[in-house]
């Protein structure tokens, strides 16, 4: 068969695949160090100053002031954010799919409840607000230089910008660009070209190892050798994080929808008794500050092999409740760390029945596949143990558990955004 060959001085079809497009690299540079340094100074200031401070309360003060944040976050929203919802993990997922540029009036007004909530001691995370503030910088910055870019890279900028948001909160460069990608479905990335994606990620990483250093999450040390019981055991965490996750998956839900049906002079005092009464029950059994804020004390907590598994049940429960009235509340912030919190809790739980309690192993397998299920990220998950542990030797036994908690959970998800391959058309 003859080749063809195309006319004369038109373009090849395979151009755009030769020429390298810069603009959009530099843009997510430009995006992702901008979000890692505002993020790493928000952290410090809600978690390290604010939170550190309301940890430091008497009983009955610390008691309320998660009730004031959520009053303060529901006033933000409200007169700010123009009554914006409080679902920002949410609204990332929705823009990544909306055709059209993410709406920035509602930026500050959120950024604003989800320090209030978080900092006064409400049971979320700051990497919400990381994805949401990314995707906004990434929004902004496309406006200011849409006229290089190309049509398909305007959503692109904001998928980096959330990826380095993760990148900085977690100092996973690798997960926070999985993440980002993987979120806005329920079990598969999107298909967006990930050079920029990365280079945006690795730009938050280092904007925030900069600026506050190297802090791993899980402080794993020494040699892994694993063997078949490692390997079964995983799965046996796998199968109760599945489970777990796929009942919190649906109180998540379930406070999603308080949000929208129940007025504010109802569900405030509910959620703020709710959480009153978990903190007093925290500081009589265990420690006020594991029921507190994302989750980093609880994961750390988690790891110490001295705990009585039922006591770290107990704070799982606490935990959970914790974190589903500040959601029903109208409470602003992000779900990924209260997960991996939960997850190392179920971890510990497990390996405490199974007198494993010195094991690390499950403490980490059991956050990462909490993390994959609840979110259908399970690439993310993987990712996740191999980046705080720094430990080659865990990825297979959190692949294991991953796979298994995500059987479990079925199609269950913390998010109610996520699109099957079929909705997204992409």
């Amino acid at each position: 068969m003859p080749r063809t060959h195309d006319a004369p001085g038109a373009p090849s079809p395979w151009a755009h695949q030769r020429r390298p497009h810069l603009a959009p690299i530099l843009g997510a540079l430009v995006v992702g160090g901008a979000t890692g340094a505002l993020m790493v100074g928000t952290q410090r200031l809600v978690i390290l100053t604010v939170l550190r401070r309301v940890g430091e309360a008497p009983l009955w003060l610390l008691a309320v002031c998660p009730f004031i944040g959520l009053v303060l976050a529901w006033a933000s929203l409200r007169f700010l954010a123009r009554s914006a919802s409080p679902t920002i993990a949410d609204e990332y997922i929705r823009n990544v799919h909306d055709p059209e540029p993410m709406d920035l009036r509602p930026v500050p007004g959120r950024l604003l409840a989800s320090m209030t909530t978080i900092g006064l001691g409400g049971a979320l995370g700051l990497e919400g607000v990381a994805v949401y503030v990314g995707g906004a910088i990434g929004t902004i910055t496309e406006r200011r230089f849409g006229r290089r870019l190309r049509t398909e890279d305007a959503k692109m900028l904001m998928i980096a910008g959330a990826a380095a948001g993760v990148a900085a909160i977690f100092q996973t460069p690798v997960t926070g660009a999985v993440f980002a990608l993987e979120v806005p479905f329920r079990g598969r990335l999107s298909r967006r070209h990930v050079a920029p994606i990365l280079a945006g990620s690795v730009a938050g990483y280092v904007a925030a190892i900069l600026i506050v250093g190297r802090r791993p999450l899980f402080p794993v040390r020494g040699h892994v050798a694993l063997d078949g019981r490692d390997l079964l055991a995983a799965l046996a965490i796998g199968i109760l994080v599945g489970a777990v996750a796929h009942g919190f998956a649906r109180l998540v839900v379930l406070a999603k929808t308080v949000v929208r049906r129940v007025p504010a002079t109802l569900r405030l005092p509910i959620a703020g008794a709710a959480i009153g009464g978990v903190i007093v029950i925290a500081a009589r059994t265990a420690d006020v500050a594991l029921v507190l804020g994302p989750g980093y004390t609880a994961t750390r907590w988690a790891i110490d092999p001295t705990h009585a598994a039922g006591l770290v049940l107990g704070v799982l429960v606490l935990r959970m409740v914790a974190t589903t009235a500040a959601l029903g509340g109208g409470g602003v912030g992000g779900l990924s760390i209260p997960l991996v919190s939960l997850g190392a809790l179920t971890g510990r739980f497990a390996s405490g029945v199974a007198g494993r309690a010195g094991d690390p192993l499950d403490t980490v397998v059991g956050a990462a596949a909490f993390l994959a299920a609840g979110y259908r990220v399970p690439l993310a998950g993987i990712a996740f143990v191999a980046e705080t542990t720094g430990r080659v030797g865990f990825i297979v036994p959190a692949m294991v558990a991953v796979f298994a908690a995500d059987l479990v959970t079925g199609r269950a998800s913390v998010s109610t955004e996520q699109r099957d391959d079929a909705e997204a058309g992409w």
